[in-house]
């Protein structure tokens, strides 16, 4: 929110430094994010001041160009080469001198320099006024008032705005700070606690009168819980034309473009009391009536920006007898504002249900200033006094007469809220004991009324434009606030509670897991959970009917939320490699979300994604692709660092996988990993092989907190490996193996690995060969020969029995 310096100081009459009053509006709660200058003419005219032409010859070597000679009140008078049509000797001119810096329309700057033009020395340039920035025309320099005096800088002789614009970061609460009046009244109660008592200026309209009633309007508020308050009037003989500068002035230093004078007055208003008005063009008002009302939906409207719009069966609408003319409160139609031909209008000011409001705007996409402050609620009471506060200034502004006594439909009064504090609770919430005049003087210049006082507390009167002040809690922190968070002192003792946290909480095994990965190498992404529905034709596994859809997205790209983690991942893999990063280790932990019916669930998972080789190239080791067994044991080490070893191996069933296996333990399944489609890479122009992983981080996490682990001394007595190379068929597989191992010897065997795999000539056709190592231990005593020899006699037995294995 933009506030101006110069308007602030309509309402108070104060000569502090705006820095000062930066800091003083930032302690109240008004948080000061920046100060802009604002000039009505860039840069302030610095560096032109008045000369006299006293000569002017035609240039020798240029038809069009003249030399003069110009006084500008120095020692000497100055040679400046002139193009202008109109330049003659005795006239009072404006002349930029060296130095001095111009402002093209468009923003462009230029310096005065020493020159020479066709041969001639120029010491400056005598101005037009579009040169200036003081108008539009080019077609000669500007002549000024004779009786000037020569050397005055022009900046005096013009009237010439400068002013300091305060960005304001609105919090949403604060909607009766939404204007200059509600900022000078916090200002004021600020300037108080420092001793500086102002009176507060508001605009009076007492002048305002009823000149006829030749021009009456019907009003009808049909829907009266959306609108609780709607006042109106007419006013004729207007003429629209340009707005005078300091009214401009305003509107253009807080950033808002002069229209004409109708609307902005309006608009004048609207940032000078918060109260959003709209006129309606009374000639195209049908029959005369104004109803307010909501329409069935899909009703087509065009609003002021050209667009069609259809509305929902909750928009409330202005309407005439025919048609609709204003979706209320925050956009106008096409067909019913202001124009250069308009003489006559219906002003209205009124008061909207806010969550109505709010619904509107946003179905629509629109955030005007108007709904901008409807939608977090205005004061309901400042209604007529804006709408007479506009009127004048419009009949000040285009003349006109008030044609018709104000409509003013208010059926149930909007009460101010009745608050009891506790001095006691006050003393507890601030940490500090205040004064309790201080308290009911605070209050009082907050225009919060103090109806009794006791010896335990206050009883109040909160005026209903405050509506974030409804509790006790809310009234001690504008005690608070305006008293100073500063000047509550700081104890020297430090009380605090020690929280019992679990070590199975989610952030804490999600470090755990986060630096394994980083310690191999791989990288954290974050993907936007927002994306597009075109991915949802890459699975099978994905169902539209279970896309949870963003009602006003900022595009289609953006348009729903992630079923998967996979396509945001991809999309970051193609754009690394697309910048010639080809090997790549990355994982992520995120959320994905379903529609399922009436019911809406989200999961979380992680995913990790492996292309391209293993490690940079080294010239002490050999490059090495990622593969299916690579990224295999990223993820057992994750599980097993998890407690989690015990997990049984099926099948994927996952179209986004060429090939690949699923994890699970018990029902649970815990991760699903292998080779990306070659026909989903393609989609988002991968050409090279990519590794994924998702794992159900819900389901780990579950088992994670259920796991029981269990310490042991590490044995005393030695271990013992014993190799078999084994002919197989094709089909079997080392999972085959590991299986009735485990099952042939339970106690001693303790581990079972593959450490060479061959297939080639002087093998039978649909065989291979799998070299085996088996590990044996007693943790009670060392093994015998004997010991060892049996159980590797038994293992090769039903190797032969179970899998028609022959030992090479």
């Amino acid at each position: 929110m933009k506030i101006s310096y110069n308007w602030l100081k309509q309402f108070i009459k104060i000569d502090w430094a705006p820095e000062q009053i930066s800091e003083l509006l930032t302690d109240l709660g008004l948080e000061v994010e920046g100060i802009d200058t604002y000039q009505s003419v860039k840069g302030g005219l610095e560096g032109v001041v008045v000369g006299e032409v006293l000569t002017c010859k035609k240039h020798p070597n240029a038809d069009k160009l003249k030399v003069t000679t110009v006084n500008v009140g120095g020692d000497e008078p100055l040679q400046i080469v002139c193009g202008a049509p109109n330049v003659a000797a005795g006239q009072k001119v404006p002349v930029a001198t060296i130095g001095t810096t111009l402002y093209s329309p468009e923003g462009e700057s230029w310096k005065i320099k020493k020159g020479k033009i066709r041969g001639e020395e120029s010491y400056g340039m005598i101005c037009a006024e579009d040169e200036l920035g003081l108008g539009q025309s080019h077609d000669g320099i500007m002549v000024l008032d004779e009786d000037l005096k020569v050397g005055t800088p022009c900046a005096d002789i013009f009237d010439i705005e400068n002013d300091h614009v305060f960005e304001i970061g609105l919090t949403p609460n604060r909607a009766d700070a939404m204007s200059h009046l509600g900022t000078a009244r916090d200002l004021k109660a600020g300037l108080l606690q420092k001793d500086v008592n102002l009176e507060l200026i508001t605009p009076s309209v007492s002048s305002f009168r009823v000149d006829n009633r030749m021009l009456k309007m019907d009003v009808d508020v049909i829907n009266k819980d959306l609108a609780p308050r709607y006042c109106g009037v007419t006013i004729n003989g207007l003429k629209v034309k340009e707005s005078p500068s300091w009214l401009q002035n305003r509107l253009k230093a807080i950033g808002l473009a002069p229209i004409n004078n109708i609307v902005d007055a309006t608009n004048y208003v609207l940032h000078e009391l918060g109260q959003p008005l709209h006129a309606f063009d009374a000639v195209k008002i049908s029959g005369n009536k104004v109803e307010i009302k909501t329409l069935k939906k899909g009703t087509k409207f065009v609003t002021l920006d050209g667009v069609e719009r259809e509305l929902h069966e909750d928009d409330l609408m202005i309407c005439d007898a025919e048609k609709p003319m204003c979706i209320a409160g925050v956009f106008g139609g096409e067909h019913s504002g202001v124009t250069e031909t308009t003489t006559s209008i219906f002003l209205e000011s009124a008061y909207f249900n806010p969550v109505s409001i709010r619904k509107s705007a946003k179905r629509h996409g629109l955030n005007t200033d108007a709904s901008f402050r409807f939608e977090r609620g205005i004061d309901p009471n400042v209604t007529e006094y804006a709408l007479k506060r506009a009127a004048l200034l419009i009949q000040e502004l285009a003349g006109g007469e008030i044609t018709s006594d104000i409509v003013d439909i208010y059926p149930n009064k909007i009460e101010d809220f009745q608050v009891r504090l506790s001095f006691d609770n006050a003393k507890k919430l601030i940490g500090e004991e205040i004064p309790r005049e201080t308290i009911k003087s605070i209050l009082t210049s907050l225009e919060i009324k103090v109806n009794n006082v006791t010896e335990a507390g206050l009883g109040l009167t909160v005026p209903a434009y405050r509506n974030d002040v409804q509790r006790e809690a809310d009234v001690i922190e504008e005690v608070l606030r305006v008293y100073g968070y500063n000047n509550i002192g700081t104890t020297k003792k430090l009380n605090a509670s020690i929280s019992s946290t679990s070590k199975f909480d989610d952030h804490k095994i999600q470090n755990v897991v986060s630096n394994q990965l980083v310690a191999q190498g791989f990288y954290e992404i974050m993907a936007n959970s927002l994306t597009t529905t075109k991915y949802i034709e890459l699975s099978e596994q994905l169902k539209k009917e279970h896309n949870v859809s963003i009602l006003n997205h900022l595009s289609t790209d953006l348009g729903v939320l992630r079923q998967s983690l996979l396509f945001s991942g991809l999309e970051a893999v193609s754009y690394n490699i697309n910048r010639k990063q080809d090997n790549l280790k990355l994982f992520e932990f995120g959320k994905t979300y379903h529609q399922y019916g009436d019911t809406r669930e989200e999961f979380k998972h992680l995913s990790v994604f492996v292309t391209g080789n293993r490690s940079q190239e080294r010239w002490t080791s050999t490059v090495q692709k990622s593969d299916f067994f690579y990224l295999k044991g990223t993820i057992t080490s994750i599980l097993e660092r998890l407690g989690l070893s015990r997990y049984k191996v099926y099948p994927v069933k996952n179209d986004v996988f060429n090939e690949g296996v699923s994890l699970s333990l018990g029902k649970n399944k815990l991760v699903d990993f292998g080779l990306v489609n070659k026909r989903v890479l393609k989609h988002f122009g991968i050409s090279q092989n990519v590794l994924f992983a998702d794992f159900n981080w819900d389901n780990i996490l579950d088992m994670v907190r259920h796991n029981n682990i269990k310490f042991k001394d590490i044995p005393k007595y030695p271990a013992v490996r014993r190799d078999f190379a084994l002919l197989l068929d094709e089909s079997v597989s080392f999972e085959d193996i590991d299986r009735i191992a485990s099952q042939t010897e339970k106690q001693l065997l303790k581990d079972v690995d593959l450490f060479d795999v061959y297939q080639g000539k002087n093998l039978p056709k649909g065989k291979k060969s799998y070299a085996v190592s088996f590990t044996l231990q007693d943790e009670n005593k060392t093994l015998t020969d004997k010991q060892i020899d049996k159980i590797m006699n038994k293992l090769q037995a039903n190797f032969e029995k179970q899998l028609g294995a022959e030992l090479r």
